[in-house]
């Protein structure tokens, strides 16, 4: 189960705005997921429904996704169109690309 190994390395990425990036821990990805979806003109609604996700509890609730989904495909609009934010075992994301 991926809750039990939070230390395993993770990649996220931003479309369109984050280049993917491997961090070593599930903390650490989620807390630079939302360092870098916050400085974004996401609108009150989009802004505040990240700072809820992405606020307490985020690391337990982005594992359970892990968990069950083997990685997490969210979206925002941005510009005029949707963007995707995605969080996957850095294992999974040499297997895709």
């Amino acid at each position: 189960m991926f809750a039990t190994s939070l230390q395993r390395p993770v990649t996220v990425e931003i479309e369109d705005v984050t280049q993917p990036a491997t961090f070593n821990g599930l903390a650490d990805a989620v807390a630079a997921v939302w360092n870098s979806l916050r400085a974004l003109p996401l609108g009150h609604l989009q802004y505040d429904a990240y700072r809820d996700f992405f606020g307490e509890g985020a690391v337990e609730r982005v594992s359970k996704f892990l968990d069950r989904d083997g990685e997490l495909l969210l979206s925002f609009a941005m510009a005029g169109r949707s963007h995707f934010v995605l969080i996957r075992p850095a294992s999974a994301s040499a297997r895709r690309r």
